[in-house]
């Protein structure tokens, strides 16, 4: 009754193992695309707020000091700085730039600048981050200052 025979199994077939060792092999190369995808979706985003954040305090400078503030931006270095502040923040290398700005502050062919002035207001424009087929434009109003990240 109780018996269990040699011929009972105790643990997995060959088969099995290879079965299982597939499924998961395609499960990963399905899903290593998204992660990857994923993290850079995040980096994109992050790149954006953090450009957004330094347009933001270069006009509240302007209003707060009541003089022009300066972002300047360098397409092909990646990188931004904000007038009377020697810190250069660093976007990643990831991350496409591209500027859109007032003719007047374009400083040459890979950088240029959005001016805000005492009032608020600012010399307008848009800068696109891009990673793969993803993009966030940081759009600056020239007439508020209002800075808007745009998915």
């Amino acid at each position: 009754m109780g018996h269990v025979g040699p011929a009972a199994q105790r643990g997995f077939t060959v088969i099995e193992l290879l079965v299982a060792l597939v499924i998961m092999g395609l499960a990963y190369a399905l899903a290593g695309p998204l992660i990857t995808n994923g993290s850079t979706g995040t980096e994109l985003k992050a790149s954006a707020r953090q450009l957004a954040a330094g347009l933001r305090k270069a006009r509240s400078d302007a209003v707060a000091t009541r003089h022009e503030t300066v972002l300047t931006i360098d397409v092909e270095g990646h990188s931004f700085q904000i007038s009377g502040d020697p810190r250069v923040h660093q976007l990643p290398k990831s991350v496409s730039v591209k500027l859109f700005t007032a003719q007047s502050e374009l400083v040459n062919a890979t950088t240029g600048s959005i001016r805000f002035f005492p009032d608020g207001g600012a010399t307008g424009g848009r800068i696109t981050l891009s990673a793969r087929e993803r993009n966030y434009d940081v759009d600056i109003n020239w007439l508020t200052g209002q800075v808007n990240i745009l998915d």
